[in-house]
């Protein structure tokens, strides 16, 4: 007998030698439809793997990351195995399951196109119906080579030969095909009933320009026909709402080859920008922040002193100036902490906030640069709170409610990160731990739920992340909360307290919309570019139907444009239903169509963007419907 303990803590005796499929039939054979892997010990194993010694035992569902992993990655074997029978001669490279799907690199004589796709998944259709189980076996290294080698599979062959020497080596069977893999896979091949080709692209071998390109297919695969619906349908959405085609035909931005990675802000973009500054200041000074600026080129001992010389040197620029090394600062924080520094502080004076909308410079390869999602300069909304030890809970939370109150306006959900302590960490332990428990601690008391992501700390404290969701469901990475102990140290950051002795602050790094560029490029996805009046660049257009209404919809131009309301005319010789379509097409919140009738009765007719005519209003109705929704931010 074997005892075995549940994900429950309960504990059950069962017969040494079953699979963790028949103890899941045992305990609970409704909740086994759900089940792909089971967890021994923490491991993630195949459902299929013989339990012989006592153990924890949980089992794997579908509705997890890990789950989902396990699932895309037996699809790739299905989708490598539809590609053998299809296009014999085809050697094989890896088929890992990534985020969303997965993909698998094949070489071959035959080059793949769309039509190849659709035969490859009604071959993997049959796969799937003739259900064949995933058959694990372990191999020695000497039979494996010998297997693989006489298979011709270099590839394989390869990946073997670069395995450590007491490397476990594991095949997988299904049907007719095999393949090296270290597992875990499903039951059968049955349980994957939807799936989507999507694309092929080239890739080198192992990422090694110097290697053969390789055909790479990938796909995605779900448990149920809604899922991939909903899948494939947030795709089409996502192409939609592009930001940067979308950024090219509002005019918002531009990408040049002048610059790459350096956006360029076209007149109807900088009003967005600045209407989101606008916001911030005016938020930061309700919260009790003052605003501070620093400059971009700081010399080299500064950035040693702060740790970012040796933690982050390779995604810095340099200059010389005067004989003298200088950096492009990547980050704010240490002007922050000089502007702290410029003078004592007494107790009585902390918190204190300092904000700075600060613009950094980071090296990024250009393969990664996207839009103005990567970009190589940027904004940060950076915020630096120094305070004591006792203040530390309080102030996490007043920044956790300032966040929400930011992503609220915009219509944003969001989830938590407790990012912990990474390998390139400086800094005592100790005084990591007693940081990662403050940020717990907040959260919990604030009742806000988390989940921790090991080792995606920065270099110099823990930090929490909030992940907003879009329209559409896509989540974006954007504040951020960091508690630092180890900058007030390196810069001897001082304050008199109570006792009339010094006392080593606390200090909080922080940003909301995390960079400004970014932040409007989710902006405009999220909203597709149709932005609230509030933000839009132009916020009305005034049509006129006849040359006869010039003269009116200038006098109408003049007093919206007087009265804050960002406003242009339309007088263009074309008629009034393309004069719309185009007014639609640029996404703007009102039109404002006038013709004799209009301007006999000192009138407009209204029509609003998504709801079409709204019927005839006075010019002042009509200003002051604007200018109610504009300061609500509807």
């Amino acid at each position: 007998m074997v005892n075995i303990t549940l994900a429950d803590a309960s504990k059950r005796s069962f017969e040494a030698g079953l699979s963790a499929l028949q103890i899941a039939k045992e305990l609970d054979k409704v909740a086994l439809k759900g089940y792909c892997a089971a967890k021994i010990d923490g491991k993630v194993c195949d459902l299929r793997t013989v339990i012989d010694n006592d153990c924890l035992l949980e089992f794997v569902s579908l509705d997890n990351e890990e789950g989902l992993k396990v699932f895309h990655h037996s699809s790739s074997h299905i989708m490598a195995e539809a590609v053998k029978r299809l296009f014999p001669g085809t050697s094989f490279g890896i088929g890992p399951a990534i985020e969303n799907g997965f993909y698998y690199d094949f070489d071959s004589e035959h080059v793949f196109n769309t039509e190849d796709l659709e035969k490859i998944e009604k071959e993997m259709a049959k796969i799937v119906k003739e259900n064949s189980p995933f058959l694990r076996e372990e191999l020695s290294r000497e039979d494996a080579l010998k297997l693989f080698e006489g298979l011709g599979e270099k590839y394989k062959v390869e990946l073997i030969n670069d395995l450590p020497q007491d490397a476990i080596i594991s095949i997988y069977r299904q049907g007719d095909f095999l393949d090296l893999c270290a597992g875990p896979h499903l039951p059968s091949t049955g349980s994957v009933k939807h799936f989507k080709l999507m694309s092929l692209a080239g890739a080198y071998w192992r990422g090694n320009e110097k290697n053969k390109m390789l055909q790479r297919i990938y796909a995605t695969s779900f448990p149920d026909k809604e899922s991939l619906d909903k899948y494939l349908f947030r795709l089409e959405e996502a192409k939609k709402r592009d930001h940067r085609k979308l950024g090219a035909e509002l005019e918002l931005f531009m990408l040049l080859d002048e610059g790459p990675g350096f956006p360029f802000f076209l007149p109807k973009g900088m009003v967005i920008r600045n209407e989101l500054e606008n916001y911030w200041r005016q938020q930061h000074t309700i919260w009790g922040y003052e605003e501070i600026k620093t400059p971009i080129i700081l010399n080299q001992q500064l950035w040693e002193r702060s740790g970012h010389w040796d933690h982050y040197k390779e995604n810095m620029y340099f200059t010389k100036i005067d004989d003298v090394d200088y950096a492009v600062k990547p980050m704010n924080c240490p002007g922050g902490v000089l502007v702290y520094k410029h003078k004592p502080h007494s107790y009585r004076e902390l918190p204190i906030r300092c904000g700075e909308l600060g613009l950094v410079h980071r090296h990024e390869m250009s393969g990664a640069l996207h839009g103005l999602m990567r970009v190589r300069c940027f904004t940060q909304d950076d915020a630096h709170i120094f305070m004591t030890e006792e203040q530390v809970k309080d102030e996490i939370i007043g920044v956790t409610r300032m966040i929400e109150s930011f992503y609220k306006l915009f219509g944003f959900t969001y989830h938590v990160e407790l990012s912990t302590r990474p390998e390139n960490a400086m800094g005592d332990l100790a005084v990591w731990e007693i940081a990662t428990k403050a940020l717990a601690d907040a959260m919990d008391e604030i009742g806000q739920p988390y989940t921790i992501n090991e080792g995606d700390g920065a270099f110099y404290g823990p930090k929490l992340d909030f992940h907003l969701e879009d329209s559409i469901g896509r989540t974006w990475q954007c504040g951020t909360i960091q508690l630092d102990f180890q900058m007030p140290e390196k810069f001897d950051l001082t304050y008199i307290g109570a006792d009339n002795q010094p006392h080593r602050p606390v200090m909080i790094h922080r940003v909301i919309f995390g960079s400004i560029e970014r932040f409007i490029g989710i902006l405009i996805e999220h909203y597709a570019g149709a932005f609230p009046l509030w933000l839009a660049p132009v916020q009305a257009k005034i049509l006129n139907i006849t040359d006869r209404q010039n003269d009116y919809a200038q006098q109408i131009y003049t007093e919206l444009s007087q009265a804050g309301i960002r406003t242009e005319i339309d007088d263009r010789n074309e008629k009034i239903g393309y004069k719309i379509r185009a007014a639609q097409c640029e996404k703007v919140p009102y039109m404002l169509v006038i013709g004799d009738k209009e301007q006999e009765s000192g009138s407009v007719a209204l029509r609003k963007r998504g709801e079409g005519d709204l019927g005839s209003f006075k010019i002042f109705e009509v200003i002051n419907k604007l200018k109610q929704e504009i300061i609500n931010k509807e």
